[in-house]
């Protein structure tokens, strides 16, 4: 049953990204940055926070990765966790611990997490068929394997999942699979492997998921974990045939390793153990403690994993807490279309953050008040844009600059006293006052988009406040109504300090530099002036955030706009992409039976000059065409009108079958064929011969 009493400390997970590649915006909106609000949220609460991550190193992306780079795995792996985990600290992605499940740490955590269910009798052991690469010499694992989805028909589902509709697969389920190392049809080769009885912890997940869970887990999540337990758990396997992971450490695990699925989740055990260790901490407080609660953060893609399998791992271990919550998010797509490692159709972090530098708020900002909370939603340059101008310069950043500015120009940058507070002033500062427990209350729900949301309410509310009270024009009538209106609205912009940290970190730290408040160590915000301390649990109830006296510094820009050529540029390098896919897609003719060059000789191939051109009556597609081969002057039926003006092909020399066996197409005669072919861009072009010296009749060899 969900926990009503508040934990003692909290463990935050965050999926362990592969390393077969760089991080891009859906693995940031879906995971990394809701799992960074919420646990800087519980930081500037108070809470005992662990923030888990690594690289996920295992997994069979990685030597097909290896492969088709020609390194080793091993190159593949410290090539992409260095590119992850610095572009996760430059965007301000606050783990406390990212690891790596190469790490000897995770080796040991894993087998030994092994050899206890092992130990237990908890694994079946079974000799099975599974799918083997016979040119290959090798049993292929689930992303080995490509054919179609028994149940939607995607022709390009993986052995493991169905990246299509989500369905979880065994490859032996594929129709017409596919090796993705030779490109051969496999064939089924005995194998023995352990397996993860599932379908004896039916009863327990019923008990923990659909009894204990239905009100408080999102409706996405609830639905997938109903869904398996109602069409009945199956064994599961947890290991593989395979050269690259954890080798299995029991007698008769030679040449196998333990399945990623299996390996991986554990590397948020074994992160933790690294962290606790440097940092001097129990690491078993944070997965054995009854008070402690668990959150992982992931993708719809691996709710499973997280919530039946994971789970079911903890339980027959019997030594850990099982997770509270699983807040997975739906998928990002990209410009209308879904994004896609393989094809390059992404926003890559490492990109933006050279081509966007110290802008990182604005894409969590953009990303997070666009988030795949419900359903799959879609990013677009344009929407990036219109959030930075229209919310976070036109509305944030615009009501800091002016009371900044204006504080400036008033007061020297000192905070005014305070006059008698008007019933407008009261309300604002009422207002203020209840914003921590309004964002409080959007979090503690996983609704991070409408926390952002909540934020920039803040922000309008000062803005609105300004607008009203008009202080550059009441300062030539009534000075002392001014310091007022400046000391409510530098309230507002201190609340915007302390409130914008989960959101926008780069921008509260902005902001506090310009009102010269310090962060302590309990995440509290101390002005220069003043020994109080301000935190997000206190804000509520204090009168005053930034006292009168204190001295704030000049003001600086928190955003920039982003002009049209910005975005442009980013959509044409779209478009590059989308080019180059198009022409990667293109499928390639199969070769054609053998020939002798005895064949090759029977085929008469001669420059020829086209003399006249006509489109073919009621035909979109044909061309008449007369051309002089040298012999003669024919006429040739050639399918280019929706590529060639008629007009614009005159003159044309070309290449000319001219012993093709005579055709009639819609009843005129075709006495030849003109060779094409197609450019890099898919256009048609003539097979055109050097223009210089050469005469028509002249073979072609």
């Amino acid at each position: 049953m969900p926990k009503t009493t508040s934990p003692s400390r909290y463990t935050i997970t965050a999926a362990l990204p592969y390393t077969n590649g760089p991080i891009h915006i859906g693995h940031l909106a879906g995971v990394y940055v809701p799992a960074d609000i919420y646990s800087r949220y519980l930081r500037l609460k108070g809470q005992d926070v662990a923030f888990i991550c690594g690289s996920d190193e295992h997994g069979v992306a990685i030597p097909m990765k290896a492969k088709k780079e020609g390194v080793s795995p091993k190159e593949i792996i410290d090539k992409y966790h260095g590119i992850i985990k610095k572009s996760f600290a430059e965007f301000g992605i606050s783990f406390d611990n990212y690891s790596r499940t190469s790490a000897k740490v995770h080796h040991q955590t894993a087998s030994d997490f092994f050899k206890k269910l092992y130990e237990q009798d908890d694994f079946i052991e079974e000799e099975t068929e599974q799918l083997f690469d016979e040119e290959a010499q090798q049993f292929l694992a689930d992303r080995f394997v490509v054919g179609t989805c028994p149940r939607c028909g995607h022709e390009e589902a993986y052995g493991d999942q169905c990246e299509n509709c989500g369905s979880s697969l065994n490859a032996t389920d594929l129709i017409n699979p596919k090796s993705t190392i030779t490109g051969g049809v496999p064939v089924l080769k005995k194998t023995k492997h352990w397996f993860l009885p599932l379908d004896r912890y039916e009863d327990f997940l019923k008990e923990w998921i659909l009894e204990g869970h239905k009100s408080d887990w999102k409706p996405n999540v609830y639905g997938q974990c109903k869904s398996w337990i109602d069409d009945g758990l199956k064994p599961r396997a947890v290991t593989r045939d395979l050269d690259w992971g954890i080798p299995v450490p029991v007698e008769g695990g030679e040449g196998k390793v333990l399945y990623v699925w299996f390996d991986a989740p554990i590397g948020y055990i074994s992160s933790t153990k690294e962290w606790a260790e440097r940092e001097g901490k129990d690491w078993k407080s944070y997965w054995m403690d009854k008070d402690t609660k668990l959150v992982h953060f992931i993708g719809k893609d691996n709710i499973v994993f997280h919530c039946i399998i994971f789970p079911s791992m903890l339980k027959a271990h019997g030594d850990f807490v099982l997770p509270e919550n699983v807040p997975a998010n739906e998928f990002l797509n990209l410009e209308g279309n879904k994004l896609s490692t393989s094809k390059n159709w992404a926003v890559w972090l490492h990109e933006y953050l050279e081509e966007f530098p110290d802008m990182q708020d604005v894409l969590r900002y953009a990303l997070t008040a666009n988030a795949p909370e419900t359903k799959d939603n879609d990013f677009t340059w344009k929407d990036f844009q219109a959030r930075n101008n229209n919310e976070l310069v036109a509305i944030f950043g615009n009501f800091v600059n002016r009371v900044a500015v204006l504080t400036h120009k008033y007061y020297n940058g000192v905070v005014p006293t305070p006059n008698t507070f008007t019933d407008l002033d009261k309300q604002t500062l009422q207002a203020l006052k209840g914003f921590p427990e309004i964002l409080s209350n959007s979090l503690e729900r996983y609704r991070f988009r409408e926390g952002s949301q909540e934020l920039m309410n803040l922000a309008r509310l000062g803005n609105k406040y300004l607008a009203d009270e008009e202080p550059w024009k009441l300062i030539k009538t009534d000075e002392e109504r001014v310091k007022t209106i400046m000391y409510v609205a530098l309230q507002i912009a201190t609340g915007l300090a302390i409130l914008s940290e989960p959101f926008l970190p780069f921008t509260s730290d902005k902001l506090k530099k310009i009102l010269r408040v310090v962060q302590n160590d309990k995440n509290e915000v101390i002005s220069n002036e003043s020994e109080k301390s301000i935190g997000w649990s206190n804000m509520s109830s204090e009168e005053t955030l930034l006292p009168a006296g204190h001295t704030i510094n000049q003001s600086e820009l928190l955003f920039r706009k982003i002009e049209d050529a910005e975005i442009q540029q980013q959509l044409d390098k779209l478009e590059a992409t989308k080019k180059v896919n198009a022409q990667m897609d293109k499928a390639v003719t199969p070769e054609k039976d053998t020939i002798t060059f005895d064949d090759f000789t029977k085929l008469d191939m001669r420059v020829g000059t086209i003399v006249e051109a006509e489109k073919m009556p009621k035909a979109n597609k044909l061309l008449v065409l007369k051309v002089d081969t040298g012999l003669d002057t024919r006429t040739i039926v050639s399918g280019i009108a929706e590529s060639f003006k008629p007009e614009d092909i005159v003159g044309k020399k070309v290449t000319v079958l001219v012993n093709l066996a005579p055709r009639k197409l819609r009843g005129v005669e075709s006495q030849g064929m003109i060779l094409m072919t197609e450019n890099q861009e898919g256009k048609l072009v003539f097979v055109n011969p050097d223009e210089d010296g050469v005469g028509n009749g002249e073979g072609i060899s």
